[in-house]
């Protein structure tokens, strides 16, 4: 009788312990081989892939602290990159400076994100894969206010790193950084997030967006350019930058976070520069006096200084004087939180503001313009060309080829002791004509430009002056 009721009872035990297990293994138990499988099979165009759904998803698959199969994953995307630079030494001779640093696949198709700073001067681009397959890199557009870069190789079916919502990591959430520092390929190192929205004046621009990552994870010269990445693969960040006394890691590091990269990355694919939007106005933080002198209860949000009388907040109803709260119900407490959060959008793009004015709420929907007042799309091209001439250029907005009557290029900048200022070219010089050719858009400008011999002969004007200019322009 004993043993008769025994065995039921170890059946039933076994049967619960093995439903435990199976449920650990399938509810609770880290699926590393989902981000594999889901990474493997994702073959969508670039464009898809950048605004999908599934780009900004970020569940997590594991809070362990183990990161081996985080590390193995990643490790595939991030690639080794050499940018050789053309110099002349002191007895004329022809040599080439090399710049190390790291960047990582964002897609199958072999588009490659890193540093500007990595290639700014590089003549050509070497990129070696994590497998030592060794590739040449085409510049597919660059944005030094980002410090960020898209490469593309000639290349199919590469492991790539998915974008993570970067909004939503945490500080003291555990992160990989993935790089090549001091040039040794695929090299990971660990630590927490110590704080978001960083500006450390990282680029030369009065405009700059910075709102950087900074963590204590090391990276050192050669990790630029490199991943920063979350227990569950996703990429959270590009590497960019550290303070640093001696030059070399100290405990502090700085990325530019993974959903402004990914929208810098879609405008460089689709564009060939960045699309910002701009709300014109002006802001400071609101500090403990400032938030006395309005009466605020709380210290939050950012105070609007000025606001243009053309700008896209001044239409909305914003004006000096208010606190802003939130965009798209994300509450932004300091400047640089408000420019991350702006630069995810484009011109033509519609956000909704809250804001506090006379102590009560107020919400708008803001349609956002670009650097000209205008919703159109207008880039400015850099390429090494154009740098090679001096200057920078963008297609006519709407309302200058109507108040103009011509579908020209507009010049932006020219570099002091360029060939272009040589040639006393200002900006503003709007191009119709490169060597008898009338010219439509920027990408036409490009493909003459390139195929123009030594002397190119421009023909245009300046609105602010009467009468056409021409010039002409020789390149050693």
């Amino acid at each position: 009788m004993k043993s008769s009721k025994i065995l039921p009872n170890v059946l039933v035990s076994i049967s619960c312990s093995l439903m435990i297990i199976g449920a650990y293994h399938f509810l609770i138990s880290p699926d590393y081989t989902l981000i594999e499988d889901k990474i493997q099979a994702h073959e969508v165009s670039i464009d898809e892939y950048l605004y999908s759904g599934q780009v900004r998803s970020s569940t997590p698959l594991s809070s362990s602290g183990n990161f081996v199969n985080a590390a193995n994953i990643s490790r595939e995307a991030v690639v080794y990159i050499l940018a050789y630079e053309k110099i002349e030494n002191q007895v004329f001779k022809k040599g080439f400076k090399r710049e190390k640093g790291s960047g990582v696949v964002v897609h199958q198709d072999g588009y490659i994100v890193t540093n500007y700073h990595v290639i700014e001067k590089a003549s050509h681009i070497e990129i070696t894969l994590n497998n030592k397959k060794e590739y040449l890199a085409e510049v597919v557009g660059t944005d030094s206010v980002t410090d960020l870069a898209l490469l593309k190789i000639e290349a199919n079916d590469l492991p790539f790193l998915i974008f993570g919502d970067s909004d939503a990591i945490e500080v003291g959430e555990w992160v990989l950084a993935i790089g090549n520092p001091f040039g040794l390929q695929s090299t990971v190192t660990a630590g927490i997030i110590s704080a978001k929205a960083r500006n450390i004046d990282l680029t030369e621009f009065s405009n700059n967006i910075e709102s950087l990552i900074q963590s204590d994870v090391a990276i050192n010269p050669g990790s630029s350019g490199g991943a920063l990445i979350s227990e569950d693969a996703r990429l959270m960040g590009i590497n960019t930058a550290i303070i640093s006394a001696s030059g070399n890691y100290e405990g502090i590091s700085f990325a530019i976070p993974a959903n402004v990269a990914r929208k810098v990355v879609f405008d460089l694919k689709q564009f060939g520069a960045v699309q910002r939007a701009k709300m014109g106005i002006t802001l400071r933080d609101v500090d403990s006096n400032l938030a006395e002198m309005l009466d605020m209860n709380e210290v939050k949000g950012v105070f609007v200084v000025a606001a243009s009388f053309s700008g896209a907040a001044h239409d909305a109803g914003i004006k000096r004087g208010d606190v802003i709260l939130k965009i798209n119900k994300k509450k932004i407490n300091t400047t640089p939180e408000f420019t991350e959060k702006l630069n995810e959008f484009r011109p033509g793009d519609q956000i909704e503001i809250e804001y506090i004015r006379d102590k009560k709420a107020y919400f708008t929907s803001v349609l956002l313009k670009n650097h000209l007042n205008t919703t159109d799309f207008v880039a400015i091209k850099n390429s090494p060309k154009l740098r090679e001439i001096g200057i920078e250029i963008r297609n006519l907005n709407s309302i200058e080829k109507e108040r103009n009557n011509t579908s020209g290029i507009y010049v932006v900048s020219v570099s002091k002791g360029s060939v272009a200022q040589k040639s006393n070219i200002e900006p503003g010089y709007i191009i119709e004509k490169i060597n008898g050719q009338k010219i439509t858009s920027d990408q036409q400008f490009l493909k003459l430009v390139s195929k123009s011999n030594s002397v190119m002969e421009l023909n245009g004007f300046y609105e602010r002056y009467p009468g056409e200019f021409p010039y002409k322009i020789e390149i050693n």
